[in-house]
């Protein structure tokens, strides 16, 4: 890759789910002050840059994700002067920062929803949102069909008749795109951080914002093994064309600023093609390859989104963007851990079938780890997956707090268990997640379990998780074939995923039940595993030299 491109084509990103990445102040809470004490440990990782989950300030009723003021720093995470120092201090070590930014929805306890409430029907304030009358004699039904991501309705009824749409929790209503307001606020959201040193926004439900005018009911659900229609049929709120518009303009608004300032989607399309739309040369510059994150444990499987990703993503001139785990999902090693590893669709809860095999799973997610960061493009780590760690399914009910829980009347365990805080060292809680003397216990507990998985345990330790992640980012820094670029496969029994990266470089990653004689090479630079005699075990993966 060319020394000149921006560095977020072949970047790979850190993820900070701050509540539980490091707690500075002992409150068991993570906080920024943890993020900066572990700055060393992310720059001797050799990630380029840190994405924060939201820090503003905010009622939590989703963690963050329900904010209060885009402007101010939540007191639970720290304060903006320790914000700004975060980004100063990040730049020195050479990591870049890039919070999350918030646009479908905001906090009821915004000022603007607060105004809304208190304006009543048919104001000014209330056309800022999505209010609308009921359905039916006396407008006691909600005005459609819509459910909301985390269970019920996506519609709450106030004392005044009127209802309010929230695709997610009813603390957080959604923002009507199509008022002047609206785009207003927040291009000057995005201009108040990025004066303040930030160098790109990861951007939540970046294919929502836009609902059809008319809020019909939702198409027949679709069998997703039947064959796809001759014609797609548009989403009343999901993936709209119209929403482009909105991300015009926000790349006008990154393009003020120097330094390459970047957006990620989080965009969940339902084809490349569709993906391909937020990443267009006026647009935003990267997104989520969740079809990659989604991919079951199969070769044919994955060779065919590795090159519908890289063909449509390359047509409009985005380098793909590759993720194996994130803060919403359940962990890869769990995921892989199972006889049948399941490939599941956007907006389905996923349920693993059978017992955790973890040996199996780790396995996988070792050689899964050494393909996506050969792959062409950048790449996502999420906090935790360079020490391997486990989904935590055995939380006690009364500990869980995603909202999902309580929203589909706790048919849904929710997104707790792939947040459980991380350990740093000693043997037993909280595993350095808090100072010594910590008088909170983390938000969440940690498994017993988590005192083999510690970053001191794991440090120097040539067969870890961890020091295969150091090694592999060290390499793939130095290694002028990885990165941007592009990739040829080579001839490989079914199975078998074989490519070569110019100058010089060959990933082979065996799904096959038998060995797999390795091509010829010079040497061998990183094994997920052992490697006797040529040959590459089952669930293994290999970088070599030509």
């Amino acid at each position: 890759m060319s020394s000149t491109a921006p560095w977020w084509r072949s970047a790979v990103i850190y993820q900070v789910y701050i509540r539980s990445f490091a707690d500075g102040n002992g409150d068991g809470i993570g906080d920024i002050a943890g993020i900066h004490s572990r700055l060393p440990y992310l720059k001797s990782l050799g990630i380029d840059a840190i994405w924060i989950n939201p820090w503003y300030k905010s009622p939590m009723a989703d963690h963050g994700y329900d904010v209060a003021d885009f402007r101010a720093i939540d007191p639970r995470f720290g304060t903006m002067a320790e914000a700004e120092a975060l980004i100063e201090e990040a730049h020195r070590h050479g990591i870049r920062v890039i919070p999350d930014i918030v646009p479908n929805h905001v906090s009821d306890q915004h000022a603007w929803f607060r105004a809304a409430l208190a304006a009543g029907p048919g104001s000014a304030e209330r056309e800022r949102f999505v209010f609308r009358p009921g359905r039916g004699p006396d407008g006691a039904e909600p005005p459609n069909d819509w459910m909301s991501c985390f269970g019920g309705p996506a519609w709450t009824r106030l004392p005044d008749g009127q209802w309010y749409l929230h695709l997610f929790a009813p603390e957080q209503p959604d923002l009507n795109w199509e008022h002047p307001d609206v785009r207003a606020e927040f291009e000057d959201i995005l201009r108040f951080w990025f004066s303040r040193g930030v160098d790109g926004f990861r951007i939540d439900v970046a294919h929502g914002l836009v609902k059809h005018p008319e809020l019909p009911d939702l198409p027949p659900r679709r069998d997703p093994d039947a064959p796809a229609p001759a014609e797609r049929v548009p989403h009343p709120h999901w993936d709209r064309d119209e929403v482009h518009e909105i991300y015009r303009a926000w790349r006008r608004v990154a393009d003020e600023f120097p330094g390459d300032r970047s957006f990620v989607a989080e965009a969940w399309a339902d084809s490349p093609a569709r993906l391909a739309n937020y990443v267009r040369q006026d647009r935003l510059h990267t997104a989520f390859n969740f079809d990659f994150l989604m991919a079951s444990w199969d070769a044919r499987q994955l060779r065919e989104v590795i090159d519908g990703s890289l063909t449509t993503l390359g047509s409009v001139g985005a380098p793909a963007t590759w993720v194996l785990s994130n803060h919403d999902v359940t962990r890869h090693p769990s995921r892989f851990g199972r006889k049948v590893v399941k490939k599941w669709v956007a907006n389905e809860t996923y349920r693993p079938e059978g017992p955790l095999d973890f040996e199996l799973g780790t396995r996988r997610a070792r050689a899964a780890a050494l393909l996506m960061l050969s792959l062409p493009g950048g790449a996502y780590v999420y906090q935790g997956e360079e020490l391997g760690l486990p989904e935590v399914e055995d939380l006690p009910d009364e500990v869980l707090q995603d909202p999902c829980w309580e929203r589909s009347g706790h048919a849904d365990r929710g997104r707790d268990g792939c947040r459980v805080p991380l350990p740093w060292s000693g043997q037993e809680a909280p595993f350095g997640f808090s100072p010594e003397g910590a008088t909170g216990e983390p938000w969440l507990p940690q498994p017993a379990l988590w005192k083999d998985h510690s970053v001191e345990a794991q440090t120097g330790d040539a067969t870890s998780m961890l020091e295969l992640y150091r090694r592999a980012l060290h390499l793939r820094r130095g290694l002028p074939a990885l990165g941007e670029g592009d990739m040829t496969w080579l001839d490989a029994p079914a199975g078998v995923l074989a490519f070569t990266r110019e100058p010089g470089f060959v990933c082979v990653v065996n799904l096959s039940a038998e060995p797999y004689q390795l091509p010829e090479h010079t040497s061998l630079l990183l094994a997920s595993g052992p490697v006797e005699d040529g040959l590459l075990p089952q669930d293994h993966a290999v970088w070599l030299s030509r």
